[in-house]
């Protein structure tokens, strides 16, 4: 089972709550320009938390800075990334709101697709009904994503889910 942890900064305290199947995507929009030097800071702490580190929506600078994978947001339609050689353990994970996000994001290559939003009542918002029909419609694994809590996490074994991502789960 894997979790996935979206951060915007970087905290060592939450970061130290994580076990080994926790992946850290860091994923900071606000900032024009990016922070190699952070980004590395992250890494070297994942590492030593034996902790992976995914970089969101900046494929080229993942590969760059050795990280273990990438993920691509849903508003990311590129595929330029599919020119780039990268080490075969490195991790493509995307993110999709509905069947045409789906279709885009395996056009994208992508291993994971984080399907949004299972219980968080926002304009995403699909419900465990429309969640299950939805995932159906692809061979790619299916993460969780959106208003995952401790107390409403039982109910994704109703999905046959184990994998999850979130932020507030987490914090």
């Amino acid at each position: 089972m894997n979790k996935y942890y979206f951060i915007n900064k970087f905290d060592t305290n939450n970061i130290d709550k994580q076990d080994k199947q926790t992946v850290i995507i860091y994923r900071n929009y606000s900032e024009k320009k990016i922070d190699e030097k952070l980004i590395l800071k992250i890494k070297r702490y994942c590492k030593k938390k034996s902790i992976r580190f995914y970089l969101s929506n900046n494929f080229k600078l993942a590969i760059k800075l050795n990280l273990d994978g990438v993920y691509i947001p849903a508003f990311n339609k590129s595929f330029k990334h599919l020119s780039y050689s990268y080490k075969t353990n490195f991790s493509i994970v995307g993110s999709a709101h509905n069947i045409i996000e789906i279709r885009l994001k395996e056009i994208q290559k992508v291993e994971k697709v984080f399907l949004s939003s299972l219980f968080k009542k926002n304009k995403n918002y699909l419900g465990i009904n429309k969640f299950r029909i939805v995932s159906k419609l692809t061979k790619k694994k299916i993460v969780a994503l959106g208003g995952i809590s401790k107390l409403n996490r039982k109910k994704m074994t109703l999905l046959n889910l184990s994998n999850f991502a979130g932020i507030s789960y987490f914090e």
